[in-house]
C-alpha cells in the first residue's frame, strides 16, 4: 500500500479505516501507530499526535546542545538572594550546558515543609546564616506539587544537621529533607543534578 498498490483494501479480512498511520525515521518506515474507538477522523488525528510527539522525541534526544559556558554578573546573583531564585533552570541549561543540572540562589525567612524530589539530587552549599536540616525517615502525609516533586507537613525519624556558613550537604534524589529552622536570614547555592529516567 505504501507503493500506491490500493486494491490490497479490497482483500478478504482487512478493513480500510482511518486511525492508522506510519512512523518514519529518516524517511523509512521503522513502525506504525494505530487509534481505535473514536469517529474516524478523531482516531487519525490522536495517531497523528503521537507519531508526531515521537518524532519530537527523536529529535530532541539527537540535538546537541550549544554546549556554551553560563556565566551569571554578581548583580544578578546577588538580586536572586533577596527572595530566593532560579539562577539557571531546567529549560536554560538544555540549551546550554546538557540539561542535566540546575542552580537555585536559595533564601529563607522561616522554616519551610519536607521535600522529596523523585529524580534531582541536591548539592547545597551554605553561604549565610544557620539551619537545622533534617534528612531520611519518614515524610509526614506527602502529596505531589508537580512531575517529580512531593511535599509533607514534617519528617519523623530523620537525622539532624545543624548547617552553618561554609557547610555542604548532599541530598540524593528520594531522600526527603526539611529545613526545620532557620536563622534569618539563610541563604545557599542549591545545585540540583538530576537522573536519568
Amino acid at each position: 500500500m505504501r507503493d500506491g498498490r490500493v486494491a490490497e483494501l479490497a482483500l478478504p479480512g482487512s478493513t480500510p479505516l482511518q486511525g492508522g498511520l506510519p512512523i518514519l525515521d529518516e524517511g523509512k518506515v521503522v513502525g506504525a501507530i494505530g487509534v481505535s474507538g473514536n469517529t474516524p477522523q478523531e482516531d487519525e488525528d490522536i495517531a497523528a499526535a503521537g507519531a508526531n510527539a515521537l518524532a519530537g522525541l527523536e529529535a530532541s534526544a539527537t540535538r546537541e546542545p550549544r554546549r556554551e559556558v553560563i556565566y551569571i554578573e554578581n548583580e544578578k546573583v546577588t538580586q536572586a538572594f533577596t527572595k530566593g531564585a532560579v539562577l539557571v533552570g531546567q529549560e536554560e541549561n538544555m540549551m546550554y550546558a546538557g540539561g542535566n543540572f540546575m542552580v537555585h540562589a536559595s533564601h529563607r525567612d522561616e522554616p519551610g515543609i519536607a521535600e522529596i524530589h523523585t529524580r534531582d539530587t541536591d548539592i547545597i552549599y551554605v553561604l549565610e546564616g544557620t539551619a537545622t536540616f533534617v534528612t531520611g525517615g519518614a515524610a509526614v502525609d506527602p502529596k505531589p506539587i508537580a512531575p517529580e516533586e512531593l511535599r509533607g507537613k514534617e519528617i519523623r525519624d530523620g537525622q539532624t544537621h545543624k548547617l552553618t556558613r561554609g557547610d555542604i550537604i548532599i541530598v540524593p534524589n528520594t531522600i526527603p529533607h526539611w529545613f526545620k529552622e532557620v536563622s534569618t536570614p539563610f541563604n545557599c547555592y542549591v545545585v540540583k543534578v538530576r537522573a536519568e529516567k
